[in-house]
């Protein structure tokens, strides 16, 4: 059962809701993942990883609050996404939260490259990761959310996106800069739908794909980064998760066109 607040009332913010969530097998996503499923939705997560996707739904199909159902597809699949959204539909009948998860920086060899480091090639595979799922996904929910008179869709952006990053690359930057843009420039225009589009700007959060990197940072490498940051911490997966299901519920229907720092104050 969901866990009580600190007034002692159970959140169900998502009973009966269904949320669509890309890249929900680790990291952020899965935390989202667990919040809905917990509070009474059912997620439909959307990953590549199979092994990760069967954990998963053991783990929560153990709530008894909501429920899970996967699909291990490619996100970067216009035509796998279409019949995975045609699947969900007659069973469904609606979907209520789209979750924009796939993205990140370390697909390249050297996620910290500078621009006269960047191949061509490597500038493209990190544009197109971070922002091309992004697009086939909202492309192909909307009209469904349209249909049905409301709808909310939460991006992944980053701090990159505001030049803030240090340890990422120009092509990271202009990507998650365009998830940004993507989220102002959708919010306009599906407003008047009652669709709602925000996005969440992470800094290094410490995710399965991040972990091993950070790990192997020495301690004093580690302590420079931390001292940066207000709050004196990096991120964990859960920190951004809470943010993403704030703008996924109803506490946030007024809120749109909007990208949440969840840096710990790091400006």
């Amino acid at each position: 059962m969901p866990k009580p607040d600190k007034g002692g009332v159970e959140l169900m913010r998502f009973n009966g809701k269904v949320a669509v969530i890309t890249a929900a097998a680790s990291g952020i996503c899965r935390a989202v993942a667990g919040i809905i499923v917990k509070e009474g939705g059912l997620v439909v997560g959307i990953d590549t990883d199979e092994a990760r996707l069967e954990k998963m739904s053991m783990d929560l199909s153990k709530e008894s609050a909501g429920a899970i159902v996967t699909y291990c597809i490619d996100a970067l699949d216009p035509k796998a996404a279409d019949r995975t959204l045609k699947n969900i539909i007659p069973n469904n009948e609606r979907i209520d939260i789209l979750i924009n998860g796939v993205g990140g920086s370390t697909i390249i060899p050297n996620p910290s490259a500078r621009v006269d480091e960047l191949t061509l090639e490597e500038w493209q595979a990190i544009i197109n990761f971070n922002l091309s799922s992004m697009f086939i996904f909202t492309n192909s929910v909307i009209p469904i959310m349209k249909k049905q008179g409301k709808g909310k869709v939460v991006n992944l952006a980053s701090i990159a996106g505001r030049g803030f990053s240090d340890v990422s690359s120009s092509a990271y930057a202009a990507a998650k800069g365009g998830v940004i843009a993507f989220t102002k420039k959708t919010a306009r225009e599906l407003g008047q739908f009652n669709i709602t589009v925000n996005a969440i700007a992470p800094n290094t959060t410490l995710t399965e794909r991040i972990q091993p990197r950070w790990q192997q940072q020495s301690p004093e490498d580690q302590l420079q980064q931390t001292e940066k940051i207000p709050l004196g911490r990096v991120a964990e997966p859960i920190d951004q998760a809470k943010v993403i299901c704030f703008l996924a519920s109803e506490d946030a229907d007024y809120v749109t066109g909007q990208t949440i720092d969840v840096s710990g104050g790091l400006v």
